[in-house]
């Protein structure tokens, strides 16, 4: 690891990681989503055979039913088992999520309110490279599911034997997602953006992927929704003199499995900084005079995630606000949060943290603002309203007012 000063270029390119580094393959993602929108299923196909090195027919782009139910057959007898606790634990989670509809009445009768309604249709796409991303099929699906969306599609990549992953299948076809398409990349956003002949247009695209599907993600942002642009895995582990120095390495290693994954411990321990720096290759050591020095670099940072080792966390916790997920006290590695814990491991890196949240099941509501007024309310309201047309030079929003009292 890498020791860096606070005040040194190091740290402040550490501040600015973001998405800049994706304007570099922003014109042939470019080129890729119009070739979709324009071509459809064609563009699909021939991006697929391009990049997956798989060659498919237009039919065989959604997962058919035997498909899902020879995957049953692939995975091990345990595998749904196992999945009951964790599916649990992340309904448990988002129940405190769920947002209802609302409204309140003034003296003169006005009413005003939400309207909360679920999306109707959501593309949740999952990566799939080196290992497939199971975990993240339940992390996604399942806000959405509890959101009450009408129709939940998957879009992964597919394998060399022209199907998807068997747990990834299992995990869907349990979770009662609506349609899963081998299909992965940018072609994959491009196509649940605007949709082609096979493959639905969603409302909004939801989940995480390399620099092409975050940067595809970008470029159809408008056309659909999305959750976030996210990067690179990465983790603080705030750390001193009073931290177990096996659980800090173990976390700060696992988090350097990720593809690009960036971990940075932030200590007030020279010792501990000086034994982490032969013990971990990958990453950044951050040596701060004090704890307060401590949370204003976390806070600059914003982290995806951060995990709080040291005596008294709590208090700790109560001065941060940047940070996508905070895991607190020795016990409670990143991992617990990636896979079981509950809240999604869907979570904003580069910096996004300080405005972006992990995603929840707000992610698949929307609301519409709900107003009826009396006579009373409308008459009393229009002085008010009178002077603001008039400053605004809209003199017949005024008699739309007016004519109601002629």
């Amino acid at each position: 690891m890498k020791v860096i000063k606070t005040t040194g270029k190091q740290f402040a390119k550490l501040q600015s990681r973001n998405l800049i580094k994706y304007r570099r393959i922003a014109s042939s993602v470019e080129k890729i989503i119009e070739d979709v929108r324009l071509r459809g299923d064609d563009a699909v196909i021939k991006y697929t055979r391009k990049f997956d090195k798989v060659k498919l027919l237009p039919k065989e782009l959604k997962i058919s039913e035997r498909e899902t139910s020879g995957a049953y057959q692939d995975i091990s007898p345990d595998f749904v088992t196992n999945l009951k606790l964790i599916i649990d634990n992340v309904n448990r989670f988002y129940k405190k999520q769920l947002k209802k509809s609302w409204k309140m009445t003034d003296a003169d009768g006005v009413v005003v309110g939400e309207k909360c309604q679920p999306l109707d249709t959501v593309g949740i796409y999952i990566p799939s490279g080196t290992v497939p991303l199971v975990s993240s099929v339940y992390m996604t699906v399942l806000p959405a599911k509890l959101a009450g969306v009408r129709r939940v599609v998957l879009a992964t990549p597919p394998n060399k034997y022209k199907t998807v992953d068997p747990h990834i299948l299992v995990v869907a076809n349990l979770l009662k997602v609506d349609e899963v398409y081998k299909v992965g990349g940018a072609q994959a956003i491009a196509a649940l953006a605007f949709g082609t002949k096979t493959i639905p247009k969603v409302d909004k695209i939801i989940g995480p992927g390399n620099q092409y599907v975050s940067e595809a993600k970008r470029q159809v942002f408008g056309y659909c929704d999305i959750d976030m642009i996210a990067g690179p895995s990465e983790v603080i582990v705030l750390a001193n003199q009073y931290s177990n120095f096996e659980y800090v390495k173990a976390d700060l290693l696992a988090q350097g499995e990720h593809y690009g994954g960036l971990s940075i411990l932030v200590t007030t321990s020279k010792k501990l900084a000086k034994a982490m720096k032969k013990e971990v290759e990958k990453g950044y050591i951050v040596f701060v005079k004090n704890l307060d020095e401590a949370v204003e670099v976390i806070n600059n940072l914003a982290p995806e995630h951060l995990e709080i080792q040291v005596k008294s966390p709590k208090k700790i916790l109560k001065k941060i606000r940047n940070a996508g997920a905070i895991f607190i006290g020795p016990y409670s590695p990143t991992a617990v949060g990636d896979y079981v814990a509950g809240p999604s491991h869907v979570l904003p890196t580069g910096g996004t943290a300080r405005f972006f949240s992990g995603l929840g099941v707000r992610d698949f509501v929307k609301s519409s603002h709900i107003i009826s007024s009396t006579k009373k309310g409308l008459e009393k309201a229009r002085t008010s309203l009178e002077k603001l047309a008039e400053m605004e030079g809209l003199p017949r929003h005024l008699d739309s007012v007016k004519t109601r009292f002629k």
